[in-house]
């Protein structure tokens, strides 16, 4: 369908693509839940919130409790007496001596607030100690399952949403404790409360708790209407953020501006907002309802309450001082009843948000490396492909199909082939990133399935063709964080092979200098001196297993023959694969493979390809017909 046409003559720019988190992994889980079921997370998220706060400070949860108990007895404390205090003050008298006789009970009454009061700060102060650290625990166990996963089960349909709708959990659980606190509190005031207004009359109880009941239901299914759109609006969330990111990030403002892309990006997340506002603005009527109907229930049966008590008052079934005490203790029990509903909501809300993020690091924990213990000792001396088929989730056509192929020490290998032909899935198979569907891939005889994978990527050294320029000091560009000797002198040897020293050495601080030119005191290098950079990482490592795909893409002619110099250099004490579309690189391989749709269709030396008649002949012939 074409798009319409604006005033300059143009076709309008399509609306973003309708984004829904669905599929068989994600399933709302209040799609099909009923009220009570509902209803009985809370006492579960309050046990799951007492055993995080438990692991993290169990000092201040026993100070929560403590602070807990002494408001319930302050509370009990207060309202009995109340009524020892109203006896004497609505008795005929003097009133000297009505206070003088009213003054212990009052007495008793302002320790009574005192200790709420201290209790309180105390309470406050516990949820200080313990919330940080909650938050921060939540956040690092989210960001350690997304590192740890395996990374072929990122690549599943709906793994990115999954990791959006856990996200909020992490933002909940800064709340959680200081919910959960004032909940508990809520209930012992209400409990002491009750108590003392059963005790004055029967009727008084329950009429409260009909009157409290309806806003408590109310506030359950506001919550859950909130959270059914805060669920629909997963999908656009996660790619609006997405989006944001690369708008505004310094990487790819010439590409944006010099593209005139500026309009349609701002265009676009517009839209995508304005689609996440429509789906929360259409949710407002329902959740009006909910209130209204909720609210005028509750009401009716509040008015009942304070008519029950006028009624007994003006009867005399019971006295001044009782009904006046009933009347604090309406108040209490009231103000209880709603703290419990209020943060009760809360408390339910959260659950939805933490059942997301544990959801999310179940399923990350399933898919993260079930992988061997063994360690291979001694250098690695051979690697072997036997057969080997790896197909990416979602996809129909294999990456890889039916390829074989035994690296040796020593041996520097060149991969080639057309954009999709499978070589760098080659290489995440190499080195243990991804795993065979079918097939086996073997380190001096021993399967990568049954070896320890982090001992694996510690004999490894990737260049990347997409690498990180990681916003950190040059020093920890190149170590990467692992240094192996405590002085610079293995990072200057890095960086002299791949040509960095000189540039370095003009940086304002020289390996001190943070790179990033966004952040302040940080500044930036060029595409080229980047990859040079990437490149000496991989050296700094001394690998066993060496593997560079497009390592001199963004170099000029000196820095790109320094590398290729450097990797025959020290080809000898490691496996070498170089991944390439510059043929003229791979006259340093001692073997090439051509890579066809997943499968090696050629394999030789460059003189024995170059007069082959194949694929890599044709693209050799393209290249320098120029």
């Amino acid at each position: 369908m074409a798009s319409p046409a604006t005033a300059t003559g143009r076709p309008s720019p399509p609306p973003p693509a309708e984004l829904r988190y669905g599929g068989r992994h994600a399933r709302n889980p209040l799609g099909e839940v009923a009220f009570g079921a509902m209803c009985a997370r809370l006492p579960r998220v309050l046990a799951q919130t007492a055993r995080m706060a438990w692991a993290i400070d169990r000092r201040a949860v026993l100070l929560l409790l403590a602070c807990q108990l002494l408001t319930g007895a302050a509370a009990a404390v207060l309202l009995a007496n109340t009524a020892r205090a109203m006896r004497p003050v609505l008795a005929e008298g003097a009133v000297s001596e009505r206070l003088q006789q009213a003054l212990p009970a009052l007495l008793v009454i302002t320790v009574a607030v005192g200790a709420g009061r201290v209790a309180s700060a105390l309470a406050s102060y516990a949820d200080g100690l313990i919330t940080p650290r909650l938050t921060t625990a939540a956040d690092s166990a989210l960001v350690e399952a997304v590192c740890r996963v395996e990374a072929a089960a990122r690549a599943h349909d709906g793994f990115a949403d999954r990791q959006e709708a856990a996200e909020m959990g992490v933002v909940r659980s800064h709340v959680m404790v200081q919910d959960a606190t004032r909940l508990t509190a809520a209930a012992v005031r209400m409990i002491t409360a009750g108590g003392v207004l059963s005790v004055l009359h029967p009727l008084m109880l329950p009429l409260l708790l009909l009157a409290v009941v309806p806003a408590a239901v109310g506030a359950v299914l506001h919550a859950k209407v909130t959270y059914e759109t805060h669920y629909a609006n997963v999908g656009d969330r996660n790619v609006r953020q997405m989006m944001r990111y690369w708008s505004t990030t310094p990487k790819y403002t010439d590409e944006i501006r010099a593209n005139s892309m500026t309009g349609y990006l701002l265009f676009w997340y517009r839209a995508i907002s304005e689609r996440i506002d429509r789906r929360v603005l259409d949710a407002a009527p329902r959740m009006l309802r909910i209130v209204l109907a909720s609210s005028a229930i509750g009401g009716v049966f509040l008015v009942a309450t304070w008519a029950v008590l006028a009624w007994l008052a003006a009867t005399g079934q019971v006295e001044p001082a009782v009904a006046a005490t009933a009347v604090v203790a309406v108040q209490s029990t009231l103000a209880a009843l709603s703290q419990l509903v209020i943060h009760g909501a809360a408390m339910f809300h959260t659950a939805l948000y933490l059942a997301d993020m544990d959801t999310f690091l179940t399923h990350a924990a399933e898919r993260a490396p079930k992988r061997g213990e063994s360690v291979i000792g001694g250098p690695l001396k051979e690697i072997r492909l036997d057969e080997v088929v790896y197909r990416y989730p979602g996809r129909t056509a294999p990456a890889l199909d039916g390829v074989s192929l035994t690296l040796r020490r020593g041996e520097i290998w060149a991969v080639v082939g057309e954009n999709g032909s499978g070589k760098s899935t080659l290489t995440r198979l190499l080195c243990g990133i991804f795993l065979p569907d079918t097939g086996h891939v073997a380190w001096n005889g021993a399967g990568l399935a049954g070896l320890d994978p982090d001992q694996v990527w510690q004999r490894c050294g990737l260049v990347p063709q997409k690498f990180a320029e990681w916003p950190l000091r040059v020093r920890e560009n190149v170590t990467l964080g692992q240094p192996r000797a405590l002085d610079d002198t293995l990072v200057w040897q890095a960086l002299d092979a791949v040509g960095m020293r000189e540039p370095v050495e003009g940086l304002p601080h020289g390996l001190d200098t943070l790179l990033a030119r966004e952040l302040f005191g940080g500044t930036e290098l060029s595409g080229g001196q980047w990859q040079r950079l990437v490149c000496s990482r991989a050296l700094y490592r001394r690998p066993d297993l060496l593997i560079l795909d497009e390592p001199t893409s963004q170099m000029d002619a000196r820095g790109e023959h320094a590398i290729l110099e450097q990797i025959k250099a020290i080809s000898a004490d490691r496996i070498t694969l170089v991944v390439t579309h510059q043929l003229a690189n791979t006259k340093i391989a001692d073997r090439i493979i051509v890579m066809e749709h997943g499968r090696i269709t050629e394999h030789g030396t460059y003189e024995e390809l170059a007069d082959a008649g194949g694929l890599f002949a044709e693209l050799l012939a393209l290249s320098q017909d120029r």
